[in-house]
């Protein structure tokens, strides 16, 4: 309905600074987000805005507005509303993210340790009581501590350096392309960069639209708006007259016709600008696993500091009762040095506690995965995510170019009378059509079409044009037709385009000498017709079968193609009617230019056609339900499309269905209610899906959410894992997420999840074998101090240095670099609430420590009768070589005990696929073995026997067969909640007992509700029982229903 004159006056506020326009940018992009043409018919329409921004809309602006010896072109108009460019993003400069690696409480505390360790060391070895046979290494402790945190720091600084690198360099493409406009009323080629507030802009097939802009003029323009809105349906552009739809979104792609807009914003300011803008500098919350590991990490100095005192305690108590004990009680001057001793020995048990290999190991396990899963096609933009995607319990999955190919194909169809079903048919139905009946076929397809293929911004060829028409093309290019030699073959003497009225496409071509399937041997026209199947069904009055014969179609017939288009429709297909029909020459001269010949057709056929799943897409999702994670769908198509792309997806099963109004209207409680059971959101808006999102964080899930629109930014940003497309995403949705899908597969996300859990099982085997080592040691430290002479540890400082090094940095390099495997994939995610270090872990940890405790205190007992050993020096320091050995050897064989953290037995399986953990292995024992036969000196080790080695090795080997006997030990005194950390998903059966519990409340809602006493109407006058009245109540009865029964207008 057109609009009046008087309905089209401005309504701006001229009080407002719109300075020397009559918008500002902020009133200007009100017409944006949302859309809104009530707005614009307020300012005016489009002659009001082209008149507020001093733009002519038939010349365009002036190529030397503004333009003086003092100014340059478009200054005054650039500085009110901006250049059509986005402000660089600072980059973080290296020494920046080694400070912001260094902000760790671990880091920190093992910093103070380290100046500790340092300054005590230090003052030791040049102390008048250091002896002078033993070399002055007190001061390694302090610097393999420091050494240790800087690896970590640089290590995680080279990291998020090189993932940011490669992320800027994925995006290093060709942002400055040429666009066309009128100037001086002139058409020019401009950069998109110099494109300003005011330009009339000209609009083609293939463009990705730089700004937002609003219709003036043109034909047939249509542009696909989804990785803007998430909506599939393309946009069809026209003026506020017709009652089109006159809004042009940044982001956007021109897929037909042709067309004039006036731009309106631009940069920051425009739709894309806002969004990508919006999605920078925020900071994202601590992952699951650095908050356990800094609750651990404070955990342990806890318990350090309590071992320090207590022997700090018990030394000084020793000391004092030996003293007092002895003949003469000693002066000061001996005293002094005595508990400055003791006081060393228990910051040394502070030192052996501290897990300084720990954030090392995260770092190595991080730094090894993201490398790997970068030749997975998962390029990790932020650390984190990784470890986080590992206990993901939700992903949250966009439809359009997530699951689908966001690619048209005619996946079934029934012509000439023969069916297919997916593209895997189409050779066998192919070989029962005639030669003639298929040259018929794909002389329509290719003539009555306006696609084009051309190169898209990822340098592959695709078709450009209505997805229809690509998806038909498509269907012809798969049986090696070339397109252009077919259209070029003929001459097309009309062309009725695309109307939504009609919506038929109809093209006159010439015939050829030798057509194929002629229905008049003297025609030498040809009407081809395509459209929505059911107009061009009513329009046909014959069909052609595989043979080429031409037959009569009745009402049967007819019935029969309608079957087939409704059991399409059921499969949420979009159909697509193909006919023809000849004319002579006498006949095409009476066709008109307004009016197709859509009338005794020749019906070829029906095609139904979708966007089609990934081929990956089934298995993945059956992969995440095996895991445990629950996989949502988050759409902006319709309900029915939707549901049946959900199931076949397999991600429908048991849930519920619901559209994006249905979801929004809910109260926030009942959103929480129904999102556990939520499969699908469908004609969901971007808020929607955030909303989705929070409500799952909300219910303390772990949520991955994927996308490739602009419109998936927000929600990806909020995730706590968000992924995006490398090839088909928009530059939005890679700045919003923290991995990045190199080759837009779905399956990828799996391999994200396997790479995520290997590395949480990573940090927590080296938590299982570091743990196991400081507590031996401490405790062994501890007692052999209490228990000697001389208040010395069995171990020397430089002996628990090559063990710190063995279970730091060697253990962390073993255990954090093992490749992952489906195995991962058998179990569930872990709670976020989960500990660490779960009851199987401190099982084996103690176990193992209470074995190892036992095994040295024995030997230091009763090691001198076992290998006839006697008092003298050599002799003793045999003893503790051996004690050394055998504790180091404890260490290496359950290293591979480590291997495992649940109760299988297996802790030799797939050894042979991780070589650095071999490696390793082979360099520790090469190791120690130099250490006790060349290191006496540094180590205070002698050469051991063939015997004794032996002896030493065997012992060490016990740690495999005392880990066996401690998982078979029986969990049964144990309470599941302790036991069992896993989530368990929301299973099909409890879905349809919550679905149906539902169901019994709305009904007896609706029952409390009919059986409410009526109102009293005393004093009231006589009701009419006219019609009338009749109606209202009825209307009133239908009001109660509805508001009983408001829930549940979702679907199951």
């Amino acid at each position: 309905m057109p609009v009046s004159t008087s309905e089209r006056t401005p309504l701006l506020d001229r009080d407002q600074d719109s300075g020397p326009f009559a918008f500002t940018p902020e009133q200007l992009y009100k017409l944006v987000d949302p859309k809104d043409p009530n707005l614009l018919n307020s300012y005016g329409g489009v002659k009001g805005i082209t008149d507020g921004l001093r733009v002519n809309p038939d010349n365009g602006l002036s190529s030397d507005e503004g333009l003086d010896s003092h100014r340059l072109p478009f200054e005054e108009r650039r500085k009110f509303y901006g250049k059509n460019v986005l402000p660089d993003v600072a980059q973080q400069s290296f020494f920046s993210l080694v400070w912001e690696a260094y902000k760790d409480k671990t880091l920190i505390l093992l910093s103070v340790a380290a100046i500790v360790s340092l300054a005590i060391g230090i003052s030791e070895d040049f102390s008048s009581r250091h002896p002078d046979d033993e070399p002055r290494v007190g001061w390694v402790e302090g610097a393999a501590i420091v050494a240790a945190v800087a690896a970590v720091v640089f290590t995680n600084a080279i990291n998020d350096y090189s993932k940011e690198k490669q992320f800027r360099k994925l995006n290093a493409k060709k942002e400055d392309r040429d666009v066309k406009l009128i100037r001086n009323g002139k058409e020019q080629q401009i950069s998109v960069h110099e494109i300003n507030v005011g330009d009339i802009m000209l609009l083609e097939p293939g463009d990705i639209i730089a700004v937002d802009g609003v219709y003036i003029s043109g034909h047939n323009l249509t542009c696909d708006e989804s990785s803007a809105t998430g909506e599939s349906d393309t946009i069809k552009k026209n003026t506020l007259e017709n009652n089109g739809d006159p809004i042009i979104l940044s982001g956007s792609k021109v897929l037909e016709g042709v067309g004039k807009a006036v731009v309106i914003a631009v940069g920051p300011n425009s739709f894309f600008g806002k969004t990508m803008i919006a999605l920078r500098g925020s900071e994202s919350d601590e992952t699951p696993l650095q908050m356990k590991l800094d609750l651990l990490a404070e955990q342990i100095a806890k318990l350090g500091i309590c071992a320090a005192l207590l022997m700090l305690i018990t030394l000084t108590a020793k000391y004092f009762i030996t003293a007092a004990m002895a003949d003469e009680f000693p002066d000061i001057a001996d005293i002094l040095p005595a508990v400055i001793t003791i006081v060393i020995q228990a910051i040394t048990i502070v030192v052996v506690a501290v897990p300084e290999g720990l954030p090392m190991a995260v770092a190595l396990a991080l730094a090894y995965a993201t490398t790997q899963m970068l030749k997975d096609n998962n390029l990790v933009r932020v650390l984190s995510a990784c470890e986080t995607m590992g206990n993901a319990t939700t992903v949250c999955s966009d439809k359009t170019g997530t699951l689908t190919q966001n690619k048209m194909t005619v996946v079934e169809g029934k012509i000439a009378q023969e069916t297919f079903e997916g593209l895997a048919h189409l050779d066998s139905w192919r070989s029962k059509i005639s030669d003639a009946v298929f040259d018929v076929l794909i002389e329509g397809i290719t003539a009555n079409s306006s696609a084009f293929e051309d190169k898209g911004e990822s340098g592959r060829v695709d078709f450009v044009g209505s997805k229809t028409e690509c998806a038909l093309l498509g269907f012809a290019k798969h049986f090696g037709v070339d397109y252009r030699e077919r259209r070029s073959a003929v001459q097309a003497e009309r062309v009725y385009p695309f109307a939504s009225k009609k919506k038929t496409m109809t093209t006159v071509i010439k015939l050829p000498p030798n057509a194929p399937a002629k229905s008049d041997p003297n025609a030498e026209y040809r009407v081809h017709v395509k459209g929505a199947s059911e107009i061009v069904l009513k329009s046909c009055n014959r069909y052609i079968n595989a043979n080429g014969q031409i037959k009569e179609l009745d009402e049967s017939g007819k019935q029969q193609v309608e079957i087939t288009i409704t059991m399409f429709a059921d499969k949420a297909l979009r159909t697509i009617g193909l006919a023809y029909k000849d004319a002579t020459s006498s006949e095409a001269k009476k066709f008109n230019d307004d009016d197709a010949p859509n009338d005794n057709l020749i019906l070829l056929g029906i095609v139904g056609i979708q966007d089609p799943l990934r081929p990956d897409v089934k298995l993945s999702v059956e992969q995440f339900k095996k895991a445990g994670v629950f996989v949502r769908m988050i759409t902006g198509d319709n309900i029915l499309t939707a549901r049946a792309i959900a199931r076949d997806a397999g991600i429908l099963t048991k849930g519920v269905a619901l559209t994006g109004p249905e979801f929004r209207a809910m109260s926030p409680d009942e959103q929480r209610r129904i999102v556990p059971r939520l499969q699908v959101l469908a004609r969901s808006s971007p808020t929607d899906k955030t909303i989705v999102v929070t409500r799952l964080k909300e219910l303390d899930e772990i949520v991955a959410v994927t996308g490739d629109g602009t419109n998936d930014g927000p929600a990806l940003k909020l995730a706590d894992v968000g992924f995006s497309m490398g090839i088909a995403g928009t530059e939005v949705a890679k700045e919003a997420s923290s991995i990045i899908l190199m080759d837009d597969s779905f399956s990828s996300i799996v391999s994200a999840l396997k790479w995520g859990r290997a590395v949480n099982d990573s940090v927590r085997k080296f938590l299982q074998f570091q743990l196991t080592v400081n507590i031996t040691a401490v405790i062994l430290s501890f007692v052999s101090a209490v228990m000697s002479d001389e208040s010395e540890s069995i171990l020397t400082a430089v002996q628990l240095l090559w063990v710190n090094l063995i279970m730091d940095t060697l253990a962390a390099l073993a255990l954090a670099t093992e490749p992952p495997t489906d195995e991962v994939l058998d179990r569930y995610p872990t709670s976020k609430n989960a500990s660490l270090v779960n009851y199987r872990m401190w099982k084996m940890i103690i176990g193992q420590a209470v074995f190892q405790i036992a095994v040295n205190l024995t030997l230091l007992h009763i090691g001198p009768a076992v290998f006839h050993l006697s008092d003298s020096p050599h002799d003793k320091a045999a003893l503790r070589t051996i004690i050394f050995n055998t504790f180091v050897f404890l260490q290496v064989f359950n290293e591979i005990n480590c291997r495992r953290i649940d109760d299988h037995l297996n802790v030799f399986r797939n050894i042979l696929n991780n070589h650095v953990f071999i490696l390793i292995q082979l360099i520790v024992i090469g190791g120690q073995f130099f250490i006790v036969e060349f290191g006496g000196v540094a180590f205070g080790t002698v050469s051991l026997t063939g015997t004794q080695w032996l002896v030493t090795v065997i012992i060490g080997f016990l740690s495999l067969p005392i880990g066996l006997i401690i998982r078979l030990l029986p969990n049964w005194c144990v309470p599941e909640h302790i036991l069992n950390e896993e989530v368990k998903p929301m299973t099909p059966e409890k879905m349809v007992w919550q679905s149906a519990y539902a169901d019994v409340t709305r009904r007896m809602r609706v029952f409390n509700a009919l059986r409410k006493p009526p109102r009293k109407l005393s004093n009231k006058p006589k009701i009419d029982r006219s019609s009338s009245s009749h109606s209202n109540a009825s209307n009133n009865f239908a009001d109660v229903v509805r508001g009983a029964m408001r829930p549940s207008n979702h679907t199951s």
